[in-house]
């Protein structure tokens, strides 16, 4: 998917790395690798998910289906024998050491108020179903490519139009936080890609885009701040409006998590689209979500309230530290010592790797970006959707303050999505089987949702 570091699921993720540097010589560890974690009460089934990228880093996630825990970020590492998961967001670890024929990882793994032995064992990843195999759609799709005048950038994507004669209503679609493809891909799940298709086939041509520094596009995406991205955004609709398959009146933009917050930002702008929709955009300023996330996934995860109350104040010290200390190379030594103490099995090459990630530009914007300062100055029509089950911008902290400062906005729609997720899935239990096994999906309750709010907004002029 991409480079998702310490911000999430990056912010969208807050606080987490997706990919992991500094691998060399690694074992293969693609696959499942599953295991009994015992607990207070019973046991709970911990199961990370891996697989190898280009340049031998990895994509991690870990499920703990016990509670509801799905598709959390994870890091990992790899020195010599020993490997290491950390799930950052839910300041929990897993250390072990890989059996000689590559099958089994016996070690420890420790969070806030547990600390416990634990044997994983591998599984081979599903067979293909040929997923990697598409058949032509019922559309055009076009690759296609744009500047960012300002700053002289150049991005590419993939523009679909649908069949027929045109023009069409038309939407951009931008990510969440972190350098992510075209299609945001996460494993074998693709939500923008899906969601483009499904708009596509339905009379709406969609762009997406690679974010800076992913696929055909330029720049560097750990520089570039929230309101940076405003300007990638409306070089997109600027692109756009070139084509006669686009109607100009109904031109407007899709953002997810902080691409949701970009999307406002950009309806605030001069030349504004002509509407937007948010999925799980953050309305709490950035070190708000950064405190909650942690929380949140701590408590889901069964963590005493003690032990959460001590991990949210050692999280709250650290962001003092970076938002309080200006001189970066200071910085990042007292947060690089700070992870070292809170967190012993982190080594020193890793502890300085994360500090460099915390005390950047564009991790110190996003702490102090409040998301609903600018929203008076939008007028255009708004759709806000969030899923119930949102963790990393939980609807009832989020969803308020959005439609607060949109008040003065009379076209706003707010709406809550049972069971869905931060990445916009519905519960597991209701996936598709293919091939024996579960497909991740976009919820298609969302996506229906969505079309039918941009055709119900191109009706009524």
């Amino acid at each position: 998917m991409k480079q998702v570091r310490f911000w999430l699921t990056s912010f969208g993720c807050l606080l987490l790395t997706l990919l992991s540097g500094n691998v060399q010589a690694a074992p293969a560890l693609d696959g499942f690798w599953k295991g009994p974690l015992k607990v207070p009460g019973g046991q709970w089934e911990i199961i990370f998910r891996v697989v190898t990228l280009t340049g031998g880093k990895y994509f991690a996630t870990l499920d703990v289906p016990m509670q509801k825990v799905t598709h959390m970020s994870v890091d990992v590492q790899i020195h010599g024998d020993t490997v290491m998961f950390v799930a950052e967001e839910a300041a929990s670890q897993f250390v072990g050491r890989l059996s000689a024929d590559g099958k089994q990882v016996e070690g420890t793994w420790q969070q806030p108020g547990l600390k416990a032995p634990i044997t994983l064992v591998y599984s081979t990843p599903p067979a293909s179903t040929g997923t990697k195999v598409r058949l032509t759609p019922p559309y055009r799709e076009e690759e296609v490519a744009f500047t960012n005048i300002p700053v002289n950038l150049r991005m590419a994507g993939m523009l679909s139009v649908p069949p027929g004669k045109g023009p069409f209503p038309a939407v951009v679609l931008v990510s969440d936080a972190g350098a992510q493809d075209r299609d945001a891909t996460i494993g074998d799940y693709r939500p923008m890609g899906a969601l483009a298709d499904f708009l596509t086939r339905r009379g709406i041509a969609v762009l997406r885009v690679d974010d800076r520094g992913v696929g055909q596009s330029g720049g560097t995406p750990a520089t570039a701040t929230t309101a940076e991205l405003v300007a990638d955004v409306q070089a997109a609709l600027n692109f756009l409006r070139t084509r006669p398959e686009v109607d100009l009146a109904h031109l407007g933009i899709i953002g997810h998590g902080e691409g949701g917050n970009v999307a406002l930002l950009t309806a605030a702008q001069p030349l504004p689209p002509a509407f937007v929709v948010t999925l799980g955009a953050h309305g709490l300023p950035g070190r708000d979500i950064v405190v909650q996330q942690q929380a949140n996934t701590l408590r889901s995860l069964g963590t005493e309230a003690a032990q959460i109350e001590a991990a949210t104040k050692r999280q709250q010290a650290m962001l003092d530290i970076i938002q309080q200390t200006p001189d970066h190379a200071q910085a990042q030594a007292i947060v690089a010592n700070m992870l070292r103490q809170n967190n012993e099995a982190i080594d020193e090459a890793t502890a300085q790797a994360s500090a460099a990630e915390l005390t950047s530009v564009r991790y110190r914007h996003f702490l102090n970006f409040n998301p609903t300062e600018k929203l008076a100055g939008v007028s255009c029509p708004v759709l806000l959707l969030h899923g119930t089950a949102d963790t990393y911008a939980a609807l009832d902290a989020n969803l308020p303050l959005l439609a607060k400062g949109l008040r003065s906005n009379k076209n706003v729609e707010s709406r809550k999505l049972p069971g869905v997720n931060h990445l916009f899935q519905s519960d597991p239990a209701s996936w598709p089987i293919v091939a024996g096994q579960q497909r991740e999906t976009f919820s298609p309750q969302a996506q229906e949702m969505i079309r039918e709010w941009i055709i119900a907004q191109a009706k009524k002029q």
